[in-house]
């Protein structure tokens, strides 16, 4: 009834062609929160099969699981709480970002970090004020393999300040003795803007997915958006004009007509306050009506009589005949990031291309 399709080879080819993109850096694939909602361990394995470069999470309880589930490749992570067991962290060759100097101060001899500083997003990272004495402390520390830090995306001004802060703190680095063999500054979005905010390895997530990290163009390389969700018509009925629809009736039909009913809500990851969504039903788009539901939604669907049980594509391939995550996104004022990450719920997941 309701349905997430993961194309593995969609992202696999994504992959390459990132890899391709962004030679000679390396590309580590990000799948951190579920894989972007993509089912982080499917994602992973495909990902391992291929030869990635490195393997990217937030949470040490992630890369922990991907170790746990035969991941061989190379894992980092970054988004270290009071709870990480960091002698494990070292016994499972997890590579860890270090961001203060208490995380600093429990590494274990032999586990590899990058340090992570702070170059004006002002979340995690070391401050520019303690620079110094970060670099005086890791001096001559062979397990300092990287350092890196992450874009705030807010223009090309702020990008190319970052770019000169992290450049600032690498030559900083360099007074003290320290080379990193990694340098990594960008994300899916830094990559493509910028050749020169490449460095030694880019973090891709979104891309990976093949969805657009840029909310306000095109990006440059044709990536395949490599989740589809869908549901089925499961019911339809003639209604007159002046029928509300839904919670708050932000809808009445404005003349008699028939209503479509889709088995899939808010629970399942539709935005509730979506506005303006279309979604194709047997080649054809039909607008979204009324407020979503937990469970459901209604589509007008005007004279048009259609199957019970025909497909409901709520947004699949980035191609004219089909919705896209950035649609949805955009109909409720968010991205398509929160979109993939958020859907799920009660519907079937069906992996292809394993």
């Amino acid at each position: 009834m309701r349905h997430i399709t993961i194309d593995l080879a969609a992202i696999r080819e994504n992959y390459v062609l990132l890899k391709q993109e962004f030679a000679p850096a390396k590309v580590m694939a990000v799948v951190k929160a579920n894989a972007y909602g993509h089912g982080m361990l499917e994602v992973a394995k495909t990902l391992d099969s291929a030869g990635v470069d490195a393997i990217g999470v937030a949470d040490f309880a992630e890369a922990a699981a991907l170790r746990d589930a035969g991941i061989r490749s190379r894992v980092m992570c970054w988004l270290l709480g009071e709870d990480v067991d960091y002698a494990k962290a070292g016994e499972l060759g997890i590579e860890l970002g270090i961001s203060t100097f208490e995380q600093l101060d429990r590494i274990n001899p032999g586990t590899k970090i990058h340090i992570k500083v702070d170059t004006g997003l002002g979340r995690n990272g070391f401050s520019p004020l303690v620079w110094g004495e970060l670099f005086q402390r890791i001096s001559g520390n062979a397990d300092v393999v990287g350092i890196f830090s992450h874009l705030a995306n807010t223009s090309s001004e702020e990008d190319l300040r970052q770019r000169e802060q992290f450049e600032a703190a690498i030559s900083m680095a360099s007074e003290h003795g320290i080379e990193f063999a990694e340098r990594h500054l960008a994300a899916t979005a830094g990559a493509m803007s910028y050749p020169d905010f490449r460095y030694d390895m880019v973090r891709c997530g979104i891309g990976i997915y093949g969805l657009n990290p840029f909310e306000d163009k095109e990006p440059p390389l044709q990536l395949r958006p490599a989740m589809t969700a869908s549901a089925q018509l499961i019911n339809i009925k003639r209604v007159p004009a002046g029928q509300g629809v839904s919670y708050g009736y932000r809808y009445r039909t404005n003349s008699e007509r028939n209503l479509g009913l889709v088995p899939f809500g808010y629970a399942e990851g539709m935005p509730r306050i979506s506005e303006g969504h279309k979604v194709l039903i047997a080649g054809k788009l039909y607008l979204v009506v009324g407020r979503v539901a937990m469970d459901q939604f209604v589509v007008d669907l005007d004279q048009d009589e259609i199957e019970l049980g025909t497909e409901v594509v709520i947004f699949g391939r980035a191609d004219a005949s089909q919705p896209t995550a950035e649609q949805l996104g955009q109909s409720a004022g968010t991205i398509n990031y929160e979109i993939v990450t958020r859907i799920g719920g009660r519907a079937e997941r069906v992996y292809l291309n394993r």
